[in-house]
């Protein structure tokens, strides 16, 4: 190589190295707390359930936060948050007040409960890590720094909802510490969900020939894998009231062709910038004449917390009060009724992590009022 290339080849290297991005950071995890001790036995079996009936039975399971990466959209710390959330704010105890679902290796009937909801090949790829990069980046979590323990706490929180129909069932009321996972569709992901808790739940019950179930869901954002799922489903009624402008509507053709097409037996669109009033209104106008008409013997009631004003990814505007009372409306039309009713936490996706906690722990807040003022705990066995 002549001198002035030699010259000029050098200078170019130079220029590319003093001017490539510096690579950004790794970003941190974040890790749950441990469990208290007790909460589990050395054999790794879970210990005594310290529930002294002051509150509804409660569901929640150490490992459905996973660490989890800071930067990621999807707060997987707020299970944890919550639980710590319950404790700190004196309505429960401790933890071990806390139902947990047991651990589900070779559980064959949590199995049977999602296909009953879930496609075989989609189950089977998204829990082995071979589904297609596509239907993965609709869920959402490609940055899920372990697979198993997603999968596991996906299957985990799936089981809670199971169980805390059982409670329901038994009790009048249980509130979940999870759930909510709605946007999942029999063949696919989406929006940070894998399986659709709402609908193995719904199918759960029907298939048992408990009675007719309503789903009733108050995310933010439609219910549209659960509408899906259980559309043409005997015995099974979905109402979601969300904001009508907002996921999984308005995507463009092109990119997200699959969104924006499921409807619910009930749809309740409402208008961008809708506030306590508005959804009072709609609750006043459905969900009564919905539960007389229908005649549930187990209400799935999904209190997202993302229809707060102050939600990063809601555009409905309600005040910590207009949450508080939406939930305690859902929950007292159906003990006025007798109806039992589970109540899980669905959407939430504020960053600051105290104030979010707080808007979930409000549901279990409105359960317990009801379970008081009901006297609930009279009900059922120990």
């Amino acid at each position: 190589m002549r001198p002035l290339a030699r010259l000029l080849r050098s200078a170019a290297v130079t220029r590319c190295a003093s001017t490539s991005p510096t690579p950004a950071p790794a970003p941190t995890l974040i890790c749950p707390a441990p469990p208290p001790a007790g909460f589990f036995q050395a054999d790794g079996s879970r210990g005594t359930v310290e529930w002294d009936r002051r509150t509804p039975p409660m569901v929640w399971h150490p490992d459905y936060s996973v660490p989890w990466p800071s930067n990621h959209r999807f707060a997987m710390w707020k299970f944890d948050d919550l639980r710590l959330e319950c404790v700190r704010s004196g309505l429960v105890p401790s933890e071990r007040a806390f139902f947990s679902p047991r651990d589900e290796a070779g559980d064959e009937e949590l199995d049977a409960a999602i296909l009953a909801a879930h496609d075989a090949t989609y189950v089977a790829d998204v829990t082995t890590g071979t589904l297609e990069a596509t239907l993965w980046r609709r869920v959402g979590f490609v940055q899920a720094p372990d697979h198993a323990r997603l999968m596991r706490r996906t299957r985990l929180e799936v089981a809670g909802t199971l169980a805390a129909a059982d409670l329901a069932r038994t009790h009048g009321l249980c509130a979940h510490l999870a759930g909510g996972t709605h946007h999942a569709h029999r063949r696919y992901g989406a929006g940070y969900t894998i399986f659709n808790d709402l609908a193995v739940a719904a199918l759960d019950h029907a298939r048992r020939r408990l009675g007719p179930v309503v789903v009733v869901d108050l995310d933010v954002h439609q219910g549209d894998g659960t509408a899906e799922i259980l559309a043409g489903e005997r015995g099974i009624t979905t109402w979601s009231m969300h904001c009508a402008e907002n996921y999984p509507f308005g995507f463009n053709e092109k990119f997200a062709p699959y969104l924006g097409g499921d409807a619910s037996t009930i749809d309740t669109g409402l208008p961008r910038g809708a506030g306590d009033a508005e959804v009072l209104a709609a609750l006043d106008d459905v969900l009564p004449r919905l539960l007389d008409d229908v005649a549930p013997t187990l209400v799935l009631f999904d209190a997202g917390a993302d229809a707060h004003a102050v939600d990063g990814l809601g555009h409905l505007e309600l005040t910590d009060a207009g949450v508080r009372n939406r939930d305690e409306y859902v929950l007292r039309a159906c003990a006025d009724r007798g109806i039992p009713c589970v109540t899980v936490i669905g959407g939430g996706y504020d960053r600051d992590r105290e104030r979010l906690a707080r808007r979930h722990a409000s549901v279990c807040w409105s359960a317990a009022t009801i379970w008081r003022d009901y006297d609930l705990r009279s009900r059922g066995g120990a």
